[in-house]
């Protein structure tokens, strides 16, 4: 097989993923092919590389929409490399940092406070009378204020 026209079922093999994945990323613009003389997809080597690395940004927990911004600064028709994934990687740091914070004071108040509804006086840091807290939103109004530390 040309190693610069790899099928679709190849790629989802070797990649560990579904075709539909491929296709999905592909609809996203987070992946090209190109159809061959028999109408059938196929897809440069590069995409396996491409593939690596969308799987293990979304291992990270960072959005299709962040990872298809952060592979827009690289050439399509080149293969990411080891310098590619640390400068993308350093671009999510600061997310990935602020996600960890709002997990860790998550994680703090699971058990004392659902962010004010309220359902433990004894543990809550405001009484909340009349639901005065609904002016500021709804939701968990606390653990959100806690969150964007």
């Amino acid at each position: 097989m040309n190693r610069q026209a790899l099928s679709v079922g190849f790629v989802a093999k070797r990649c560990g993923i579904k075709i539909s994945t491929l296709h999905f990323y592909e609809s996203k613009g987070l992946i090209q092919s190109w159809r061959n003389a028999g109408n059938q997809r196929r897809y440069r080597s590069d995409v396996l590389r491409r593939v690596s690395v969308i799987k293990a940004a979304q291992a990270l927990g960072i959005s299709l929409a962040e990872i298809k911004q952060a592979l827009a600064s690289l050439p399509q028709q080149r293969t990411p490399t080891k310098a590619d994934w640390e400068t993308l990687s350093t671009q999510w740091q600061d997310a990935l940092n602020q996600r960890i914070k709002q997990l860790e004071v998550l994680r703090d108040s699971l058990s004392a406070c659902i962010g004010c509804g309220c359902l433990s006086m004894q543990h809550c840091p405001l009484y909340n009378p009349e639901d005065q807290l609904a002016t500021q939103g709804s939701g968990p109004i606390i653990l959100q204020q806690n969150s964007a530390v």
